[in-house]
């Protein structure tokens, strides 16, 4: 084991005066942490740019390329190897590797340690982590060349993971082209027989009623915001008894199409066709509004795929009334949304290209899931 202060200087950033205008829009990069993503292993190029004044009135140190840089605060544990000379804000920690630690080893190795860094935050009003505490943090230290190929390996991964969630990606693009060629952008007449206000085409919000299923002791499903995705996914394994559910929640059942009405789920996508559920019903969020598929006339896939539009959430968004933070689409705007009504055979057409194309995206799915059990166990075996 090793101290990161006695592998690697650990060199801090700052900011230069926002007032001065002429320190300001120059050439020279000058990063802050909300520029780093999830996915961001090299930085080279900053959105804000300092000039050579800033550099030279302010103090600011630079960072050569292949130091590693990690933010400290708002929020920890953030991690990227810069890509060229840089500057930063003072939300890094920033990481000048020695010749005796690959840079990229000690990349993975704090991308593997996010939970630990935030645990070490200081402070009252945000959590912060020192130089002094980035220094006495501990790292196995192997030879340079284990270092190395230890490193190639979450590469590989990394690039598999990457592979899988762009095939994920083109699968649901694939699904969106496959609408547009059947039925046309939606809003457009491709049919020739004019449009038709949604609420004809399916029930808005059902009333539960009207299911003489629902007794006290049935078990159903329960769906809170957080178990809809904004990929169409459901996750309806949470069980509650009727009885907890009937009052302050939205009842929906087995093929309804859900659909988030509060901002921002409904800009992001939630929304699902509501799938497996415990004897067939559902109660969840109040965020939602549910569209019930009429027989004869809608299919609810076809029903879920007009409202994953993104012209149709701007639509929506532009209806949404209420305060900031607290704006929804009313239930109105689904009843009046004009669409062509296609045949309900090519909407099950439709359907079953769907189906088709989510057994496949199950399949990738599940190497997905593999590949990250593989990467977190690796990432134990070699860094604890």
């Amino acid at each position: 084991m090793a101290r990161l202060g006695d592998v690697c200087k650990v060199v801090s950033g700052t900011t230069p005066k926002s007032n001065i205008e002429k320190y300001w829009d120059g050439e020279i990069d000058w990063i802050t942490p909300s520029e780093i993503s999830e996915n961001t292993k090299f930085v080279k190029e900053s959105q804000r740019k300092i000039t050579e004044l800033a550099v030279k009135e302010s103090g600011l140190k630079p960072f050569p390329k292949g130091t590693v840089i990690l933010s400290s605060r708002a929020p920890i544990g953030k991690v990227a190897i810069a890509g060229k000379t840089m500057y930063c804000n003072q939300g890094f920690k920033n990481l000048i590797c020695s010749e005796i630690i690959y840079n990229e080893y000690l990349y993975w190795f704090l991308k593997a340690k996010n939970e630990y860094l935030n645990s070490l935050g200081r402070g009252a009003t945000f959590k912060e982590i020192s130089k002094e505490i980035v220094e006495n943090i501990e790292i196995p230290l192997p030879e340079i060349d284990e270092q190395k190929e230890i490193s190639q390996k979450f590469e590989k991964i990394d690039e598999l993971i990457s592979c899988r969630k762009e095939q994920l990606s083109k699968l649901d693009e694939l699904v969106k082209a496959r609408f547009v060629e059947m039925f046309g952008e939606p809003g457009s007449d491709i049919f020739g027989k004019g449009l038709i206000s949604l609420g004809e085409c399916c029930e808005i919000n059902p009333k539960k009623g009207q299911d003489n299923r629902l007794v006290p002791d049935l078990k159903v499903s329960f769906v809170p915001m957080q178990a809809v995705s904004e990929k169409g996914e459901i996750d309806p394994s949470e069980e509650k008894i009727y009885d907890e559910v009937k009052t302050g929640f939205t009842y929906f059942a087995e093929n309804d199409v859900l659909f988030a009405k509060i901002t921002p789920c409904m800009e992001n996508g939630k929304g699902a066709v509501a799938k497996r559920l415990i004897n067939g019903v559902g109660f969840g969020s109040t965020e939602f509004h549910v569209l019930r598929p009429v027989e004869g006339i809608s299919n609810p896939y076809w029903l879920y795929e007009i409202t994953a539009f993104e012209e149709f959430r701007k639509n929506a968004a532009e209806n949404m009334t209420g305060s900031a933070g607290q704006r929804r689409v009313p239930a109105s705007f689904l009843e009046n949304y004009k669409i062509a009504l296609p045949p309900l055979e090519l909407q099950n057409q439709f359907a079953a290209f769907v189906e088709q194309t989510e057994k496949t995206k199950a399949e990738v799915q599940k190497s997905l899931d593999e590949l990250e059990i593989l990467k977190k166990s690796l990432m134990q075996k070699y860094f604890g």
